[in-house]
């Protein structure tokens, strides 16, 4: 039996307290399920951007999408996690991720490594994390109990094996990093390789006690009744690709509001993603999609 729909919006605009309250209720009336921030320079700081949005609030959960464990230290970070989780009370999910953009560690003065030491460090997190709030003698401590649900943004080999091993939300991304950018460019992958991705990932978690939620990253939701002339404004981002190739996309939604549902159903069916998350500049667009699919 299929997992239920969830629906998060990831908030990446800046904004002074009214504005950034009023957004935070406008994707409450418009039902969403998660309110979720980045952890890149330039965008909101993720803890208090989030307890700000729980003041503006009462029913979304409240996430980091993803937070780039090279700018953390654990302890650190279990300080923040625990504070945030009971200043938001208990509503707090815990996304994260390596990083994947140089210039930004440059520009913090931190180190950014290797892939393999990226993905080391961010298991050295989650488990100096795992131990720190486990434990009934650290303070403070977070208000959910057995703790904060933790999601893991992932693609490839060594990540998919520490998401099975440890998180509660599997979030796949659709895209993988351009060899050699240090601005973080991504490209987008075709239905086949995420097929495979997510087979991949399938295999390593065929041991877990209680299923992960499955969650995927939109890049794009263009409405509009001809898909291909809906698609057109995204092609600048991809110029590799054809109309026909980023209807493909898995991380692409277009069309009438109705054909976006059928494709999201598409997606559960195909891969299990039960959990979309949609970027801030969709908020409106993808409500209607979000109201037909409410309990399915």
């Amino acid at each position: 039996m299929s997992r239920p729909f969830r629906f998060g919006v990831n908030l990446m605009a800046a904004a002074p307290a009214e504005e950034w309250s009023a957004k935070c209720r406008r994707a409450e009336e418009l039902g969403y399920d998660v309110i979720l921030v980045p952890d890149h320079l330039g965008m909101v700081a993720p803890f208090p951007a989030l307890v700000a949005a729980a003041r503006a609030t009462e029913r979304p959960r409240l996430g980091t999408f993803v937070l780039n464990a090279g700018f953390w230290n654990p302890a650190l970070l279990a300080r923040e996690v625990a504070t945030t989780d009971a200043l938001t009370g208990g509503r707090l999910e815990l996304g994260l991720g390596t990083g994947y953009v140089q210039a930004e560690h440059e520009a913090a003065g931190l180190p950014f490594g290797s892939p393999g030491e990226r993905v080391d460090h961010l298991r050295r997190t989650v488990e100096e994390l795992e131990r720190l709030l486990g434990s009934e003698e650290h303070r403070p401590r977070p208000v959910q109990r057995p703790g904060v649900p933790l999601l893991i943004g992932a693609g490839g080999d060594r990540m998919l094996e520490l998401t099975a091993r440890h998180a509660d939300i599997a979030a796949f991304t659709g895209a993988r990093s351009v060899p050699g950018s240090t601005t973080g460019r991504l490209v987008p992958v075709g239905p086949e390789e995420l097929d495979e991705r997510v087979a991949r990932y399938q295999g390593l978690a065929r041991d877990r006690k209680e299923p992960a939620e499955l969650n995927l990253l939109i890049q794009a939701v263009l409405v509009g009744e001809d898909r291909e002339a809906a698609v057109r404004p995204f092609l600048e981002h991809v110029p590799d690709l054809t109309p026909e190739q980023v209807l493909e996309l898995p991380i692409v939604l277009a069309g009438t509001p109705e054909e976006i549902t059928a494709q999201v159903r598409a997606r559960r069916e195909r891969y299990g993603f039960s959990y979309l998350t949609v970027l801030e500049p969709y908020m409106e667009a993808f409500a209607p999609v979000m109201r037909a699919l409410r309990g399915h």
